[in-house]
């Protein structure tokens, strides 16, 4: 069991820095890489695995603290896994909306049964910048890409994603219904067990 007070969250992001906070408990305060820098890491890495540990690392060396990073992002099977890494900047980095537009194009003639996909969550957390062990947890969200964005919840690829177990989009689901059950969930819920938080 490792014991940490803190952590640096290798994120700008206040959406996901509340998300995490609100799963990790109240036991250990994470705090925003945005007090420490403005930078953002090149995201240089092929995998989930590999961006989240880069990140993790930067944050680490800027702050001097233990720190989180989450890589995440959505692989639709008829497109090999793609937009994957390349999630959050899919449409050029034009935001959600263009990122859902360009999805919903490149699947519009994908019949029901090839419209599978998963949201793909990477947790990497790393003691200080070299460290040689870093704890790393996996969340899978399965799911399948609708035909027309559903629901006002979430952000990202909320509304195209529709959620089996609970029959309706993830921007269906309260935000407090979607920290239980989503693929950031399932890797924070491994990373508290790896913590003794559980």
């Amino acid at each position: 069991m490792m014991n940490f007070t803190q952590l640096v969250l290798a994120s700008h992001n206040a959406g996901k820095l509340k998300e995490l906070q609100a799963m990790l408990g109240e036991s250990v305060q994470l705090r925003s890489i945005g007090e420490f820098s403005t930078v953002e890491p090149d995201e240089t890495g092929l995998s989930f695995v590999e961006n989240a540990i880069l990140k993790a690392r930067n944050a680490a060396r800027i702050s001097g603290l233990p720190s989180l990073a989450d890589d995440s992002g959505l692989a639709v099977d008829f497109l090999g896994g793609a937009p994957g890494i390349y999630s959050a900047r899919y449409a050029d980095g034009q935001g959600d909306a263009a990122n859902n537009a360009k999805l919903l194009d490149a699947m519009k003639d994908v019949p029901d049964a090839e419209r599978g996909a998963q949201f793909v969550c990477v947790l990497a957390l790393v003691r200080h910048a070299d460290d040689p062990l870093p704890i790393l947890c996996e969340g899978l969200w399965h799911g399948r890409i609708l035909r027309a964005a559903s629901g006002a919840h979430g952000f990202g690829y909320d509304p195209l994603f529709w959620v089996p177990s609970r029959d309706c989009s993830s921007a269906e689901l309260s935000p407090s219904e979607k920290n239980l059950i989503s693929h950031r969930a399932r890797a924070m819920d491994l990373l508290r067990q790896r913590l003794g938080l559980i």
